[in-house]
């Protein structure tokens, strides 16, 4: 009894701690105290949230072990211990916004709409214990803290975005990610349906565009991307299993946009139908590909192709009930159309010049199918090539540019850009990851979670007029280095918890720190269902190793602060964010006076190009303002004696250089 009873006020006290609740709710109070879950809790709901009750009755039960009993409110039936579920759309809040009521005599979620009593009930599940936790078995039940909570999404369009051309997952996983983005409150799974490897997705009018598209001849192995392994690989979603996979994700307030990218990323449909490429070029051989990175095959612009495009359309369209149908755009190679006769006559025609502008042509044409379906067109920033269709979104992915120039012309957009969302790179160094295995190759990059939280989805150079077309923000998985779905978890995870409360948290209350602690609290929510996740890195502090000073005049490349220069960790280094001119420094005060050896090297396998430092002189001064030089820079690195009393080392560019410059460590022994 005693044991018990320490128990549970060991529960207790730690419930009464900031409640783990990733995103970020936009109001929280919280108060001494807690409401305990018992087995024999129910649920009240309003009839119209009959499906949510009931999923969330289930979810309880994985729990507790116990069946949950829901009732609508109507009915006159007494609970002894209560979560009720209400509407109401008079709530000042956006649509999604709910209030969470939590007291010691039990809990309400009143919801906007629909979908806001479902994220109230994402808050009651991130706030009790994890599948399988001791506490359920308690006398007295789960804790709840006593919160008070008013929320609402920042953005509407909250995204995330997984590639199943390249490798293919079954239908029982497409729903476990489902429930993954359900309970970060993402509302958007862009499913990117079909690739240059392989087409996903059974269109009846088109047999072969699974048949023959759904398969190539082999892959990429782990650890060679230019080699071969030999095995045919394939696979494709039914119809049946579509509509399947559509409901499940409604039921969860999840829209699924799908993608059927085109003109480019089409080898496998026209090694399926090869009349519908650039068949008058010369060596036209189209096959299903079997190698990563941009192939050359794109659609003709031709009548025959656009019948096509029409049918697959009018396919999708009755599958998915999205309002946004991706057409991709993107990496779409122009050097068939420019070799195709049949294509510069068109280009004549139609008084084309070049290839993006039969790329605008081919993008124009199919909004206006979508037009007449009811459907918007949404595509990456490569539908701008050539002009912009009228009522076209924009997913920016290179970067922000295509983002601003968008929403200033007054198109919507959302921001995708690989800076911060492309959650194929590296979370944890590459060399860290590779040292586990082959297995965990990525493309490249290098995104820690800070790095994903840091980003803002409002780009700083739009006016508050101009950020109203940004619609929101997504997260992107493709699945290259991605074989099975054990990877797409650990390189998915805990990233998405960052994407998610950027997406929905406002901006002014954002904290890393105190997202991270929540993220420690949320990572045992994903241990428990067996959700495969890697490690958060955590950003090493802004600070020199003995408090010695840094200053430049170059500007910063993401969190490379001037301060790694000379902190005393390899891993960490300065970087800047631009080309160098003469005169451009990097100086670091002591804290004391110093002698001795000095070697400072530049460069490094962070960037393409080495950011080595060409032209400079590593210099000396007791004083901050009289240099003397002990070295000049060879092949990026400079070494020098540091006279007695030398209080401030100076790395001086003495010509300029297009690179940039990477400072790895100044180090004085």
């Amino acid at each position: 009894m005693r044991k018990a009873l320490l128990a549970t006020a060991l529960l207790s006290s730690l419930a009464a701690a900031e409640p783990t609740i990733i995103p970020l709710p936009k109001e929280m109070k919280v108060a001494e105290g807690t409401f305990q879950v018992v087995p024999e809790t129910g649920i009240r709901h309003d009839a119209a949230l009959d499906g949510i009750a009931k999923l969330f009755a289930a979810e309880i039960k994985e729990r507790t072990g116990s069946d949950t009993k829901t009732v609508r409110e109507e009915l006159r039936i007494m609970l002894p211990s209560e979560i009720r579920l209400d509407l109401d759309s008079s709530l000042p809040l956006k649509p999604g916004g709910y209030k969470l009521e939590v007291t010691p005599k039990g809990v309400l979620v009143t919801g906007k709409d629909i979908a806001g009593a479902w994220y109230g009930t994402r808050s009651i599940l991130q706030m009790l214990p994890p599948k399988g936790a001791e506490s359920w078995r308690a006398p007295a039940g789960a804790p709840m803290p006593l919160v008070s909570i008013n929320d609402e999404p920042r953005f509407g369009w909250r995204g995330m975005h997984l590639d199943v051309g390249r490798h293919f997952f079954p239908v029982e996983d497409i729903k476990t990610f489902i429930d993954s983005l359900a309970f970060h409150k993402l509302n958007t799974f862009h499913w990117h349906l079909t690739e240059d490897q392989g087409w996903r997705i059974e269109i009846k009018k088109y047999p072969k565009l699974t048949e023959v598209g759904g398969f190539r001849d082999s892959s990429p192995p782990y650890g060679n991307r230019n080699s071969d392994d030999g095995k045919s690989y394939g696979g494709f979603y039914t119809q049946e299993q579509i509509k399947d996979i559509v409901a499940y994700a409604a039921a969860r307030q999840i829209t699924i946009v799908p993608e059927i990218d085109m003109p480019g990323h089409m080898a496998a449909a026209i090694a399926a139908y090869p009349e519908l490429g650039n068949s008058d070029i010369p060596g036209y051989a189209p096959k299903v590909q079997t190698r990563w990175g941009v192939h050359y095959y794109t659609l003709a612009p031709t009548e025959e192709t656009f019948r096509f495009v029409d049918d697959v359309l009018t396919e999708l369209c009755a599958l998915f009930p999205s309002q946004y149908i991706h057409i991709g755009g993107d990496e779409a190679p122009k050097d068939q159309w420019e070799k195709s006769p049949r294509v510069r006559e068109l280009m004549k025609k139609e008084k084309m010049k070049d290839g993006h502008d039969v790329q605008s042509y081919f993008i124009k044409r199919v909004e206006k199918m979508l037009d007449k379906k009811g459907r918007k067109l949404v595509g990456w920033d490569e539908i701008r090539e050539g002009g912009l269709s009228p009522k076209a979104t924009v997913m920016s992915w290179r970067g922000e540019q295509g983002g601003i120039a968008s929403a200033k012309e007054g198109h919507d957009v959302v921001m995708a850009s690989n800076s911060h969302l492309y959650f194929d790179h590296y979370q944890r160094p590459a060399a860290e990851e590779l040292a586990k295995g082959l297995a965990f190759e990525a493309i490249g990059g290098f995104r820690p979670v800070s790095s994903v939280y840091s980003y803002d989805p409002v780009p700083k150079a739009l006016s508050p007029a101009e950020a109203k077309h940004i619609l929101g923000v997504q997260g992107q998985l493709w699945t290259e280095y991605m074989k099975d779905f054990y990877k797409v978890e650990y390189m998915a995870f805990p990233r998405i918890a960052a994407l998610a409360e950027i997406a929905w948290t406002p901006v002014e209350r954002k904290d890393y720190n105190g997202f991270r602690t929540r993220l420690d609290g949320i990572m045992k929510h994903y241990d428990a269902a067996g959700i495969r996740h890697g490690m958060p890195l955590d950003p090493p502090k802004r600070e020199t190793k003995d408090g010695s000073t840094v200053q430049t005049s170059l500007g910063i490349y993401q969190e490379h602060w001037p301060e790694f220069a000379y902190d005393g960790k390899p891993e960490t280094f300065f970087w800047a964010d631009r080309a160098l001119k003469a005169g451009d420094h990097l100086t670091l005060t002591f804290r004391v006076a110093v002698s001795g050896k000095a070697k400072v090297v530049t460069g490094g396998a962070a960037s393409r190009n080495g950011d080595k430092l060409a032209s400079g002189v590593l210099e000396a001064s007791a004083d901050g303002s009289k240099w003397s030089e002990i070295a000049g820079f060879n092949d990026g690195t400079a070494e020098g004696s540091v006279p007695a009393g030398t209080t401030s080392l100076r790395i001086r560019v003495t010509k300029p250089q297009e690179n940039w410059l990477i400072v790895h460590e100044i180090v004085v022994e």
